[in-house]
């Protein structure tokens, strides 16, 4: 296999997603709001009507948390990037940053279920993005100096593969039984938390 040629160590790369992380985060904050000038009784309504941006926010939050997470294992002991790893992180970094879009329909529109859809194919291909980059590291061992994947990098990879299959399944779950395919999410906190005891045992 040809070695494409090396780009330099990983560090602008990592420091460029911590910031697209951090940015796309602060994003999702931006739909919370109340209204100024509010009487007591709309005000109380206003507060209630941010419930559904609460909790999306707090769904987006968990899942660009967790890629971000994930992102920096799959860079763990990478000593060099070359062109394709680069192209792939801009790629994720592109999905990450629109993880806010999605959310905001979900939010304002949670009874449609294109805004389910949606939410679910931009969650799924940024998990699919990661793999990707995962499978290209871990078959370019000079990019890590000829060493092999570590554990926690196998486990992180299960966690990738878990995230992507979820939300996968909750488009055709989404059109066959509507929105409450979002319920189906919740399936991840059992199995993180699994995965989270055996990359501690």
């Amino acid at each position: 296999m040809r070695k494409p040629t090396p780009e330099g160590g990983p560090e602008r790369l990592v420091t460029l997603a911590d910031g697209v992380f951090a940015i796309a985060i602060t994003l999702l904050v931006l739909d919370i709001s109340v209204p100024q000038g509010l009487n007591p009784e709309r005000y109380h309504q206003a507060l209630s009507d941010t419930l559904p941006n609460l909790g999306a926010y707090g769904i987006s939050l968990a899942v660009l948390a967790g890629f971000w997470r994930e992102h920096r294992a799959i860079f763990r002991g990478v000593q060099q990037v070359d062109g394709d790893v680069i192209a792939l992180t801009v790629l994720g970094l592109g999905l990450a940053a629109l993880v806010p879009f999605p959310t905001a329909l979900v939010s304002e529109y949670g009874d449609e279920r294109v805004s389910v859809v949606i939410y679910s194919a931009v969650v799924a291909s940024l998990g699919a993005v990661h793999l990707a980059l995962a499978a290209l590291v871990a078959r370019r061992p000079w990019l890590r100096g000829g060493a092999a994947p570590v554990r926690d990098e196998v486990l992180s990879t299960a966690d990738l593969r878990a995230t992507v299959v979820v939300f996968l399944v909750t488009i055709p779950l989404t059109l066959l039984i509507g929105t409450a395919a979002m319920w189906w999410w919740l399936v991840l906190v059992p199995v993180k938390w699994w995965l989270g005891r055996r990359e501690k045992a």
